[in-house]
């Protein structure tokens, strides 16, 4: 499959906007003030296609962690507007924002962020019971298939592997039957063996179940797993790869324009340590 992001303002207006999960439409996101200002993302437009699996790269300080803790509505924007689906974030107060994320979006990171005390079973429905809403059966078991893990339902996240675990985390988001799913190095934690299970599972969610994911990674082997790439610098955009391979990947990677020299991403800062955030978006 051939996909490619709409990266300006025009390639976005009008019917094209139906063709993407999620948009940035000239973007900038701007920490501290004075001499600590940093411009994390500047006049940044990018359209995420539906029904795809998009990794974003670059390099420290390029913007990729800001940017999808901004598509997410994670974090606000100083200047432009961000949407899922056809609803603009900034419109939304602060419950409805809430209900947008635990309805509409999953969320997979690096730290797992499963519940310790529940079963695997459980952690899968959570955000459908916080929602109190009732779970589809039938998606519910296409979901536990897909994960292989039917026969570890009943056990708790310490009695899993960290591929087990990670790949618990991916069914949760899923659960909801969410538009786009965001997934923050989700291999970070992981050996090259668990890794590879999760970004095959991730694959298959897109091209089985007509999930559309963006996983944020610096790993171009995870990266060789989606159907496009894009490729930040001092938060614009540097470029965008479909079809990608490793070896391709890093061949971009080698040849890309000087750039990342800025301070570290805040959004990136945050990354390095475990991020706790409430399961099925409900922070």
């Amino acid at each position: 499959m051939t996909v490619a992001a709409a990266t300006t303002p025009e390639a976005l207006a009008g019917s094209a906007q139906d063709g993407f999960a999620a948009r940035a439409v000239e973007v900038t996101k701007v920490y501290g003030q004075g001499d600590a200002r940093v411009v994390a993302l500047d006049r940044l437009t990018l359209g995420i296609p539906k029904g795809a699996y998009t990794a974003i790269m670059g390099p420290s300080g390029s913007g990729k962690s800001t940017l999808m803790h901004c598509l997410a509505g994670l974090d606000s924007v100083t200047a432009g507007e961000v949407y899922v689906g056809d609803v603009e974030l900034g419109r939304l107060n602060d419950k409805r924002l809430t209900r947008l994320r635990r309805d509409r979006i999953g969320f997979v990171f690096q730290a797992f962020n499963l519940v310790p005390t529940l079963t695997a079973g459980e952690n899968i429905t959570l955000p459908l019971d916080i929602a109190g809403t009732r779970p589809d059966r039938a998606w519910l078991d296409t979901v536990i298939d897909t994960i292989g893990l039917r026969d570890r339902l009943s056990h708790r996240p310490a009695e899993l592997s960290g591929g087990q675990q990670q790949r618990l985390a991916c069914a949760r988001a899923l659960a909801t039957r969410p538009q786009i799913i965001f997934a923050d190095e989700p291999t970070g934690n992981l050996d090259s063996r668990s890794g590879a299970e999760v970004l095959a599972f991730l694959r298959r969610s897109v091209r089985e179940m007509g999930q559309t994911v963006v996983m944020v990674t610096h790993d171009p082997v995870a990266a060789g797993y989606a159907d496009l790439v894009i490729f930040l610098s001092d938060g614009r955009i540097a470029g965008q790869l479909a079809e990608p391979t490793a070896e391709r990947v890093l061949e971009r990677l080698r040849r890309r324009p000087a750039g990342g020299t800025q301070d570290p991403d805040p959004a990136e800062r945050a990354a390095d340590g475990p991020r706790s955030a409430p399961p099925g978006g409900s922070q």
